[in-house]
């Protein structure tokens, strides 16, 4: 009787990614064709563009949640990465469809700032 095989196991499970280890090694080979790819570069990619997401839906939540929605739009997407200074700085170039821009008025635009003394005269009339 032969020895019993081990079931075959996926290289993501091997690393304990839950991006796939497979298809980040098949996009290497196919776009940095000419170069050489060790085994462990579409792990090591696998596992930073893992952590990388991770850390853009929690920012993604946390605005949702500052908005109360549950559900997270490319809008939060876009706060969150703009609101983020290392994010932002990776990011700069990107634009993110549906994103919207960050709100902000410049002060010039605001009215001017009286101080609670002295109010001008039309405003403690009416």
């Amino acid at each position: 009787m032969p020895p019993l095989r081990r079931p075959p196991t996926s290289r993501s499970a091997r690393a304990g990614t839950q991006f796939p280890v497979g298809r980040v090694h098949r996009f290497l080979l196919i776009k940095a064709s000419p170069y050489r790819i060790s085994a462990m570069t579409p792990v090591f990619l696998a596992a930073v563009l893992e952590y990388v997401i991770a850390e853009v839906l929690e920012l993604a939540g946390n605005a949702a949640r500052d908005n109360k929605k549950r559900r997270i739009t490319p809008r939060h997407i876009q706060l969150a990465i703009r609101n983020d200074e290392e994010f932002n700085k990776l990011l700069s170039n990107v634009t993110i469809a549906q994103g919207g821009v960050l709100p902000f008025i410049h002060d010039s635009l605001l009215p001017p700032k009286t101080k609670k003394g002295n109010m001008p005269e039309e405003q403690a009339m009416s």
